[in-house]
């Protein structure tokens, strides 16, 4: 019985920079621009303000559907 020697699999010297090529796009998108991240908490608490005197259902459902892509944009923008 003759024993192998056991060699490392041939991508295992490439494994960090895979590992980082995965993740840079997490990385990068992480940018905070501080002027863009206060224009768009305006944004919101203009639109809340405007909910807080009444609204007609039509004018709410615009409401709603702009509040929901405005936080979405602030998540991915001002984390």
């Amino acid at each position: 019985m003759s024993q192998k020697s056991m060699r490392p699999p041939a991508w295992l010297p490439l494994l960090p920079l895979l590992l980082l090529a995965a993740l840079s796009p997490a990385i990068g998108h992480n940018k905070c621009d501080k002027a863009e991240c206060a224009a768009l908490k305006e944004k919101i608490r203009t639109i809340e303000s405007k909910m807080r005197s009444g609204y007609t259902r039509a004018q709410g459902e615009r409401f709603e559907t702009r509040l929901r892509e405005l936080r979405a944009k602030r998540y991915k923008i001002c984390r």
